[in-house]
């Protein structure tokens, strides 16, 4: 039996027990300590934004085609002078060490074997050389630019020598946000070990055996420039000051003229940033309201996307993430003339709940509603769907 077979039958026989990201949800809420779902699960404030985000995608209407030539769906999408065999990737996760011990590897190597794109976040729990060689050619760099110049060209130049060819700039963190179910948890930098998530660990035993065979979680990329001999809440308060601040104009040229590869500025929501990113030379934008997670009254990217596709125009490539669950919503976003999508929670719930298996089968599940959506509309390549939207 060859490769392709055994996938299609491991995949197919997971499909009974998960056959939705939503599934994988549920798998996921039972195995982590409930300050880690929180912290994956959760938004900030009363979380309208999460549902305004889940709100205006169901709201998204796609208007198929029955009578036309028989095809097979191709998902094959060619983003900044690489193709990539579906018009979607994994967003990045801050704390992925917290979620699922080495979740970040977990999912370098989905994206590696998929052929789809993977972030890594500055604030991930593994290096960013570590991700570079799990995923050669799949690795692109989210970078919360620090305020401390040298620290910012430091890890601008690690990026370049271990191979990068896309940094993404996150620019809407200006402050930490106040997320209150993590305030509840103790879940804080450094973290308060309270009896509660003691006892929530020693219930959830395969997130505590991993995170023990792993060593507790760090901040991977930014600990080589702590103070030494810092105590840990000394060093958790460095790292945290480091990424105060708004990007302002100077520091995106900064950036820009730093990166000699692709240069994409992540968390547009509005007209003005778009065209300001676009105007400093970036290569494209990812509209984004970071999942719900700085802002309660933020719009959604699906209610926004279309007055910043008007500002850039339609040769710009457009990104989007954010509240994505399903390749039914990938369709939706790609339809409301979205380049390329972005999810962070449907693959990490994948992770939490089956390692390995589940990220890659997050994949699988996306793939193929995609394409049962597609032949549904019609539309025998991504491209083609923006004839659909109503």
């Amino acid at each position: 039996m060859n490769t392709k077979n055994t996938y299609e039958l491991l995949h197919q026989k997971l499909d009974r027990r998960f056959a939705s990201i939503a599934d994988l949800e549920k798998a996921a809420k039972k195995r982590m300590p409930k300050f880690a779902f929180d912290y994956l699960h959760g938004g900030i404030g009363r979380e309208t934004a999460l549902d305004r985000n889940r709100a205006a995608l169901d709201a998204i209407c796609l208007r198929p085609q029955h009578i036309t030539k028989g095809f097979e769906p191709q998902l094959q999408t060619e983003l900044f002078g690489q193709t990539y065999a579906a018009p979607f990737g994994i967003a990045p996760l801050g704390l992925s060490g917290v979620i699922w011990p080495d979740a970040a590897t977990l999912l370098a190597r989905t994206a590696h074997k998929a052929n789809i794109p993977f972030v890594l976040s500055t604030v991930a729990t593994t290096s960013l050389e570590d991700i570079a060689n799990t995923a050669p050619q799949n690795a692109w760099f989210q970078l919360y630019m620090p305020n401390d110049d040298t620290v910012n060209r430091s890890l601008i130049k690690r990026a370049i020598t271990a191979g990068y060819k896309v940094l993404v700039v996150t620019v809407d963190v200006p402050s930490l946000g106040r997320r209150e179910r993590d305030i509840r948890n103790g879940l804080s930098v450094p973290p308060k070990i309270s009896l509660k998530n003691v006892i929530e660990a020693a219930l959830h035993p395969s997130w505590s055996l991993q995170t023990l065979r792993n060593g507790m979680p760090d901040f991977a990329n930014l600990s080589p420039y702590v103070p030494k001999d810092a105590d840990m809440r000394t060093a958790a308060g460095y790292i945290s000051s480091l990424a105060r601040g708004h990007v302002g104009i100077e520091r995106l040229k900064q950036a820009r003229d730093l990166w000699p590869g692709t240069l994409i500025v992540k968390g547009i929501i509005n007209q003005q940033d778009a065209k300001a990113a676009k105007d400093i030379g970036c290569d494209g934008i990812i509209v984004s309201n970071h999942g719900g997670r700085q802002l309660d009254a933020v719009p959604s990217t699906a209610q926004s996307i279309a007055e910043i596709r008007k500002t850039v125009g339609k040769k710009f490539p457009l990104l989007i993430d954010s509240g994505v669950r399903s390749g039914l919503d990938i369709a939706r976003l790609l339809a409301s003339d979205a380049d390329f999508v972005f999810l962070g929670r449907g693959f990490a719930y994948g992770v939490a709940a089956l390692g390995q298996r589940g990220t890659d089968h997050a994949n699988y599940i996306l793939t193929q509603e995609l394409k049962n959506t597609m032949s549904q509309l019609g539309c025998p390549t991504p491209n083609l769907l923006a004839r659909t939207l109503v």
